[in-house]
């Protein structure tokens, strides 16, 4: 089976998810266009004008499967090399525009949205990586239809929905190990891009409430902050390395460059925690959890899709403060638990694995390209 796969805006769980299918599915040919995760505007409405201009001769050589990303003006680029539009096509979504917290910088959201929109109804099957994915997405067409003055067409959303299903961006084998965390002091880690949708003031205030609150004869704590790392970053980094300091908390600071080192790091660890406005899968979270963290996460976003409720703190993404403290008393009461030893286990996320979720990618290959054969 030889296979086209676009990724538009490459972004860091974009890169794992494409090459972990190729390492997967050696007997699969693959050729794989990327494109790099900046320039945001121009890079989703630029991608088609792009790769029809520089591409061209790989895009218009046959195949049996196209698979892109939700990233990929897919409509246009069909329009520009139109041997594409006859191939049985996957698009996946890693995330959609409908449920993306907006930020100041980009404006307006509806041309994304409409991208999305046009690029899913080009696809044969749309994938997502967890159900709040897909439902937000449905969910956020159907209100933009809505809204439109004439001429809509009826039921677009619910044509979606029957070609839609759910795989998440499986887990490497290698983030799967035993817990070294041990009885070294209690330590807490954040995993996340350094952007505001990770929302690291609420991180921030929430470590400020369990620092004044804690037993100060508790033991020591230490806090990694570590994630990538961008030109511009919220103020509330350097508060929260300042709180830190002033605690003697300070652990791991920054990117972690190497993955062998990174995934130590994780295993290290008692405790990943999530702030985040905007978490479709929470990669870095679960590969936390599979190295023998335990997750601290908000009430929504995809986490309730993979973990019980004894693992989640209040939500309300409108009212931080209410977060803030409910994060703070969960933490307080895990650590009296480690303290007094009573420390378990974080959850199985055995279903999350590539060991798992390897022949949920198979049936969808052979699905479309047997729909074409016929």
């Amino acid at each position: 089976m030889k296979i086209l796969l676009l990724s538009a805006y490459d972004a860091h769980s974009h890169k794992i998810w494409r090459q972990g299918l190729e390492a997967h599915f050696p007997d699969c040919q693959w050729i794989q266009l990327a494109l790099p995760p900046r320039h945001f505007r121009w890079r989703i409405r630029g991608n088609s004008l792009t790769w029809a201009f520089e591409s061209r001769d790989l895009l218009c050589a046959p195949y049996d499967l196209l698979i892109a990303t939700s990233m990929v003006d897919l409509s246009t680029l069909r329009g520009l090399v139109p041997q594409l539009a006859s191939l049985p096509t996957a698009v996946y979504f890693h995330e959609n525009q409908f449920a993306y917290p907006p930020s100041a910088r980009q404006g307006d959201s509806v041309g994304p949205q409409v991208l999305n929109l046009y690029t899913a109804l080009c696809a044969n099957r749309v994938v997502f990586n967890s159900e709040f994915n897909r439902s937000t997405f449905l969910d956020g067409v159907d209100e933009l239809l809505r809204r439109l003055p004439d001429h809509v067409p009826a039921n677009v959303a619910n044509l979606l929905a029957q070609r839609s299903e759910v795989i998440p961006v499986p887990l490497a084998d290698a983030c799967f190990q035993p817990s070294s965390a041990g009885d070294q002091p209690f330590s807490l880690l954040w995993n996340h891009r350094w952007e505001y949708d990770k929302a690291p003031e609420r991180l921030l205030a929430a470590l400020q409430r369990f620092f004044a609150a804690r037993d100060q004869d508790a033991g020591p704590v230490r806090v990694h902050v570590v994630g990538q790392q961008f030109r511009r970053q919220p103020a509330a980094f350097k508060q929260i390395r300042a709180l830190l300091e002033a605690e003697g908390a300070v652990g791991q600071w920054g990117y972690v460059e190497d993955l062998d080192a990174y995934r130590r790091l994780l295993a290290s660890s008692h405790v990943v925690l999530s702030t985040a406005l905007h978490d479709f899968q929470g990669l870095s979270v679960l590969e936390a959890v599979a190295g023998g963290a335990r997750p601290l996460v908000p009430e929504r976003q995809a986490y309730p899709e993979w973990f019980g409720p004894e693992y989640r703190y209040q939500s309300d993404s409108s009212q931080p403060g209410l977060e803030e403290q409910a994060m703070a008393d969960k933490l307080l009461q895990w650590e009296a638990e480690f303290r007094q030893g009573q420390w378990a286990a974080a959850p199985t996320i055995e279903a999350l694995s590539w060991r798992t979720l390897e022949g949920h990618y198979r049936n969808l290959f052979e699905r479309l390209t047997v729909c074409r054969s016929g």
